[in-house]
Protein backbone atom coordinates (compact mmCIF):
# COMPACT_ATOMS: atom_id res chain seq x y z
CA UNK A 1 0.00 0.00 0.00
CA UNK A 2 1.74 3.35 -0.96
CA UNK A 3 -0.42 6.00 -0.01
CA UNK A 4 0.27 9.85 -0.55
CA UNK A 5 -0.45 12.17 2.42
CA UNK A 6 -0.70 15.82 1.57
CA UNK A 7 0.24 18.93 3.46
CA UNK A 8 1.48 17.00 6.36
CA UNK A 9 3.63 20.64 7.30
CA UNK A 10 1.50 23.51 7.33
CA UNK A 11 2.77 26.21 5.38
CA UNK A 12 4.73 27.78 8.68
CA UNK A 13 6.40 24.92 9.90
CA UNK A 14 7.55 23.89 6.21
CA UNK A 15 9.03 27.63 5.87
CA UNK A 16 11.03 26.85 9.41
CA UNK A 17 12.16 23.59 8.76
CA UNK A 18 13.75 24.50 4.99
CA UNK A 19 15.58 27.45 7.19
CA UNK A 20 17.09 25.66 9.34
CA UNK A 21 17.71 23.09 6.60
CA UNK A 22 19.78 25.63 4.46
CA UNK A 23 22.34 26.01 7.48
CA UNK A 24 22.51 22.73 8.88
CA UNK A 25 25.93 21.00 8.73
CA UNK A 26 25.33 17.89 6.54
CA UNK A 27 27.62 14.39 6.69
CA UNK A 28 28.19 11.70 4.12
CA UNK A 29 24.71 9.74 3.82
CA UNK A 30 26.57 6.52 3.88
CA UNK A 31 26.32 6.65 7.88
CA UNK A 32 22.70 5.40 8.18
CA UNK A 33 23.40 2.95 5.10
CA UNK A 34 23.54 -0.95 5.46
CA UNK A 35 26.39 -2.96 4.24
CA UNK A 36 25.00 -2.92 0.94
CA UNK A 37 23.20 -0.06 0.63
CA UNK A 38 26.43 2.09 1.09
CA UNK A 39 28.25 0.76 -1.74
CA UNK A 40 25.91 2.71 -3.89
CA UNK A 41 24.49 5.42 -2.00
CA UNK A 42 25.31 9.23 -2.92
CA UNK A 43 23.77 12.08 -0.72
CA UNK A 44 24.85 13.93 2.50
CA UNK A 45 22.34 14.17 5.12
CA UNK A 46 21.95 16.68 8.76
CA UNK A 47 24.14 14.56 11.48
CA UNK A 48 21.01 12.70 13.18
CA UNK A 49 23.00 13.89 16.15
CA UNK A 50 22.88 17.81 16.09
CA UNK A 51 20.23 20.01 17.55
CA UNK A 52 18.99 20.74 14.43
CA UNK A 53 18.31 17.18 13.14
CA UNK A 54 16.64 17.14 16.88
CA UNK A 55 14.76 20.09 16.51
CA UNK A 56 13.59 19.35 12.86
CA UNK A 57 12.12 15.73 14.08
CA UNK A 58 10.20 16.78 16.77
CA UNK A 59 8.71 19.29 14.48
CA UNK A 60 8.07 16.39 12.02
CA UNK A 61 6.84 13.73 14.63
CA UNK A 62 4.26 16.33 16.12
CA UNK A 63 2.61 16.88 12.42
CA UNK A 64 2.64 12.92 12.55
CA UNK A 65 0.54 12.97 15.67
CA UNK A 66 -1.97 15.10 14.74
CA UNK A 67 -2.60 13.47 10.86
CA UNK A 68 -5.68 11.49 10.61
CA UNK A 69 -4.59 9.82 7.07
CA UNK A 70 -1.11 8.85 8.68
CA UNK A 71 -2.15 7.75 11.70
CA UNK A 72 -4.93 5.21 10.01
CA UNK A 73 -2.87 4.22 7.28
CA UNK A 74 0.45 3.30 9.20
CA UNK A 75 -1.05 2.24 12.74
CA UNK A 76 2.41 3.44 13.94
CA UNK A 77 3.69 1.65 17.63
CA UNK A 78 7.29 3.00 17.38
CA UNK A 79 9.06 5.83 14.90
CA UNK A 80 12.53 6.07 14.63
CA UNK A 81 13.66 10.13 15.18
CA UNK A 82 13.13 11.44 11.52
CA UNK A 83 16.40 12.29 9.52
CA UNK A 84 16.96 14.79 6.92
CA UNK A 85 18.92 14.18 3.86
CA UNK A 86 20.09 16.11 0.72
CA UNK A 87 20.92 15.22 -2.98
CA UNK A 88 22.82 17.14 -4.93
CA UNK A 89 23.36 17.34 -8.71
CA UNK A 90 25.25 14.49 -9.64
CA UNK A 91 23.86 12.36 -6.26
CA UNK A 92 21.53 9.09 -6.29
CA UNK A 93 21.00 6.03 -4.35
CA UNK A 94 20.08 3.57 -6.70
CA UNK A 95 17.63 0.28 -6.09
CA UNK A 96 18.40 -1.23 -2.42
CA UNK A 97 16.43 -3.27 0.39
CA UNK A 98 16.36 -1.05 4.37
CA UNK A 99 17.30 -2.81 7.11
CA UNK A 100 15.13 -4.87 8.46
CA UNK A 101 15.80 -3.39 12.06
CA UNK A 102 16.95 -0.17 12.47
CA UNK A 103 18.24 1.25 15.97
CA UNK A 104 16.95 4.26 17.76
CA UNK A 105 19.44 6.04 18.74
CA UNK A 106 20.59 6.81 22.23
CA UNK A 107 18.44 3.94 23.76
CA UNK A 108 19.14 0.08 23.81
CA UNK A 109 16.13 -0.33 21.41
CA UNK A 110 15.67 -1.68 17.85
CA UNK A 111 12.63 -1.40 15.76
CA UNK A 112 11.18 -4.04 12.93
CA UNK A 113 10.65 -1.31 10.32
CA UNK A 114 7.31 -2.02 8.31
CA UNK A 115 6.87 1.27 6.53
CA UNK A 116 9.17 3.74 5.14
CA UNK A 117 8.30 7.63 4.95
CA UNK A 118 10.19 10.32 2.39
CA UNK A 119 8.67 13.90 3.25
CA UNK A 120 9.55 16.26 0.46
CA UNK A 121 10.56 19.61 1.74
CA UNK A 122 11.36 21.54 -1.79
CA UNK A 123 9.22 21.47 -4.76
CA UNK A 124 9.26 19.22 -7.95
CA UNK A 125 10.30 22.78 -9.67
CA UNK A 126 13.74 22.83 -7.80
CA UNK A 127 15.00 20.31 -9.09
CA UNK A 128 15.68 17.69 -12.09
CA UNK A 129 15.74 13.93 -11.40
CA UNK A 130 15.50 13.03 -7.88
CA UNK A 131 11.88 10.61 -8.50
CA UNK A 132 11.51 8.05 -5.09
CA UNK A 133 11.21 5.03 -7.51
CA UNK A 134 9.50 2.54 -5.39
CA UNK A 135 8.83 -1.47 -7.06
CA UNK A 136 5.64 -3.43 -6.38
CA UNK A 137 3.96 -6.33 -7.98
CA UNK A 138 2.58 -4.23 -9.97
CA UNK A 139 5.66 -2.44 -11.54
CA UNK A 140 7.15 0.71 -10.64
CA UNK A 141 5.98 3.70 -9.50
CA UNK A 142 7.95 7.81 -9.69
CA UNK A 143 7.40 9.78 -7.05
CA UNK A 144 8.34 13.58 -6.74
CA UNK A 145 5.67 15.87 -4.81
CA UNK A 146 5.04 19.13 -3.21
CA UNK A 147 7.52 20.34 -0.46
CA UNK A 148 5.35 19.54 2.74
CA UNK A 149 4.21 16.08 1.29
CA UNK A 150 4.70 12.56 1.94
CA UNK A 151 4.60 9.31 0.85
CA UNK A 152 4.55 5.94 2.81
CA UNK A 153 5.28 2.66 1.63
CA UNK A 154 6.10 -0.84 3.14
CA UNK A 155 9.42 -1.07 3.91
CA UNK A 156 10.02 -4.63 2.32
CA UNK A 157 9.85 -2.92 -1.34
CA UNK A 158 12.75 -2.23 -3.48
CA UNK A 159 13.26 1.21 -4.11
CA UNK A 160 15.47 3.73 -5.41
CA UNK A 161 15.88 7.73 -5.36
CA UNK A 162 17.45 8.63 -9.50
CA UNK A 163 19.91 10.80 -10.41
CA UNK A 164 20.00 14.71 -9.42
CA UNK A 165 21.21 16.79 -12.91
CA UNK A 166 20.03 19.78 -11.77
CA UNK A 167 18.96 21.62 -8.53
CA UNK A 168 19.44 20.11 -5.14
CA UNK A 169 16.14 17.52 -3.50
CA UNK A 170 15.38 18.05 0.18
CA UNK A 171 13.74 15.58 2.05
CA UNK A 172 13.04 14.01 5.53
CA UNK A 173 12.91 9.96 5.91
CA UNK A 174 12.45 7.74 8.71
CA UNK A 175 10.86 4.21 9.49
CA UNK A 176 7.60 3.59 11.23
CA UNK A 177 6.80 -0.03 13.34
CA UNK A 178 3.28 -0.45 13.14
CA UNK A 179 0.85 -1.74 15.50
CA UNK A 180 0.03 -4.19 12.63
CA UNK A 181 2.68 -6.37 11.17
CA UNK A 182 1.18 -7.33 8.08
CA UNK A 183 0.95 -4.88 5.04
CA UNK A 184 -2.24 -6.43 3.57
CA UNK A 185 -3.97 -6.39 7.19
CA UNK A 186 -2.71 -2.93 7.59
CA UNK A 187 -4.89 -2.27 4.06
CA UNK A 188 -7.59 -3.79 5.54
CA UNK A 189 -8.30 -1.57 8.09
CA UNK A 190 -7.68 1.47 6.32
CA UNK A 191 -9.78 0.83 3.62
CA UNK A 192 -12.31 -0.03 6.80
CA UNK A 193 -11.39 3.04 8.59
CA UNK A 194 -11.27 5.49 5.39
CA UNK A 195 -15.40 4.06 4.71
CA UNK A 196 -16.43 4.66 8.16
CA UNK A 197 -15.05 8.15 7.98
CA UNK A 198 -16.95 8.93 4.69
CA UNK A 199 -20.28 7.38 5.96
CA UNK A 200 -19.90 9.54 8.71
CA UNK A 201 -19.97 13.13 6.90
CA UNK A 202 -23.42 11.23 5.47
CA UNK A 203 -25.06 9.50 8.14
CA UNK A 204 -25.60 9.95 12.06
CA UNK A 205 -22.92 8.88 14.12
CA UNK A 206 -24.97 6.74 16.15
CA UNK A 207 -26.33 5.31 13.09
CA UNK A 208 -26.90 1.25 13.98
CA UNK A 209 -24.49 0.24 10.70
CA UNK A 210 -21.89 2.78 11.36
CA UNK A 211 -22.12 1.82 15.10
CA UNK A 212 -21.33 -2.11 13.89
CA UNK A 213 -18.75 -1.14 11.09
CA UNK A 214 -16.78 0.61 13.85
CA UNK A 215 -17.52 -2.38 16.14
CA UNK A 216 -15.78 -4.82 13.34
CA UNK A 217 -12.97 -2.04 12.63
CA UNK A 218 -12.01 -2.08 16.49
CA UNK A 219 -12.13 -6.18 16.72
CA UNK A 220 -10.25 -6.64 13.71
CA UNK A 221 -7.27 -4.32 15.76
CA UNK A 222 -7.67 -6.73 19.16
CA UNK A 223 -7.37 -9.76 16.75
CA UNK A 224 -4.45 -8.47 15.15
CA UNK A 225 -2.51 -5.44 16.74
CA UNK A 226 1.03 -6.78 18.36
CA UNK A 227 1.79 -4.58 21.34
Amino acid sequence: MIIHIPEVLTSEELSYVRSVFAKAQFVDGKVTAGEQSMQVKKNVQIDQSSPESKELGEIVLKALGRNPIFNSAVMPYRVVPPLFNRYDTGMEFPDHVDNALRPIPGTNMRIRTDVSSTLFLNDPEEYEGGELIIHDHSGSQAIKLPAGDMIVYPTYNLHSVSKITKGSRWASFFWTQSMIKEADKRKVLFDLDMTIIKLRTRMDDNDPQILELTNVYHNLMRIWCEL
